[in-house]
């Protein structure tokens, strides 16, 4: 994989894509260029308004007509997850790819989804759990089906899972809640690999992190619910000086979509020092806390009673 960068994307054709979060950032770059690739893409948007203006800016941008298609998805209110999946799995088409990126970041005091579910592991981790799962069906209809759902190499500062305090009620700090959600996402990608393994389906689940890269994440999570004090200001400065572009933090992401010889339970980020950016993607490591199956299977069963969802394409077989 030395070198690889847009241009070794294979052809895309005939592939069922949905990418979560996909109106701007990272997921803005990936929808582009598996659309361009000839994949039809689903843009899932909470806001319809910007998923529309995202749609603009692919065919400003040379996607042809059709190759991306908004669709409607608040991965913070599990009954959006619900009608999502419910709607795409009655028009009986498979699902070739699953991209699990959107996200929040460092949100300044606790808030929560639609089931009052703190916020970050609710949308990162309870709301991406629940979508793959419900799709699960989908997936295995089409050989060789890859889920890649994006952590960050910020989950390697969590030590481990708090269920003591999971939904962070006795104790809420930003970056803890953000460090824990994306160990959660580590810890998804490699039990879903081995489920998947297990049950002897044809699916690959996969990890990719983008480094520091300059997208709305930064942004948005430091001011939401009113915020813009030390914090917000910082990480806009870092941005603005240190950040690679998002075109360069997808780049691990698409490498886990669509390269050859990708095998589940890995994980792909940055090339440069310390993986924090970088102009080709690489194989990288999930921390030792990512890889305690005993918690990962907790992590499951708490994760499958909190959302409803059981992944019972696994068991099926």
């Amino acid at each position: 994989m030395s070198g690889w960068t847009t241009a070794d994307i294979p052809d895309q054709s005939g592939r069922v894509t949905l990418v979560t979060g996909g109106n701007s950032g990272l997921g803005y770059q990936t929808v582009l260029q598996l659309a361009r690739r000839g994949a039809r893409v689903l843009l899932a948007a909470r806001d319809r308004a910007r998923g529309a203006a995202a749609l603009e800016r692919l065919a400003a941008a040379g996607v042809p007509a059709g190759h991306a298609e908004l669709v409607q998805l608040d991965l913070a209110d599990l009954a959006s997850v619900e009608r999502f999946a419910a709607g795409f799995l009655a028009g009986g088409q498979g699902l070739d790819l699953l991209v699990n990126n959107a996200g929040v970041m460092a949100i300044p005091h606790r808030e929560t989804t639609a089931q009052g579910y703190e916020r970050q592991f609710g949308t990162n981790h309870l709301g991406h759990f629940a979508l793959t799962g419900r799709l699960l069906p989908a997936l295995v209809q089409r050989p060789g089906s890859r889920v890649v759902t994006l952590s960050s190499n910020l989950h390697k500062r969590a030590r481990g899972i708090d269920f003591d305090d999971l939904q962070a009620e006795r104790s809420y700090q930003p970056w803890h809640a953000y460090e824990q959600s994306k160990l959660a996402n580590a810890m998804f990608v490699l039990e879903l690999d081995r489920r998947v393994r297990a049950a002897g389906l044809d699916a690959v689940s996969v990890g990719a992190h983008p480094g520091f890269a300059a997208t709305n994440l930064q942004v948005t999570g430091p001011r939401s619910g009113g915020g813009g004090g030390l914090m917000a200001r910082g990480m806009s400065l870092a941005t603005r000086l240190f950040a690679q572009p998002a075109r360069d933090g997808a780049l691990p992401a698409l490498y886990a979509a669509t390269a050859q010889n990708v095998h589940g339970g890995e994980y792909f980020g940055p090339d440069g020092p310390r993986e924090m950016r970088g102009r080709h993607p690489k194989p990288v490591q999930f921390s030792r806390a990512a890889h305690d199956q005993a918690a990962a299977a907790r992590l499951w069963a708490v994760s499958e009673e909190l959302t409803g969802v059981t992944f019972e394409a696994l068991t099926a077989r």
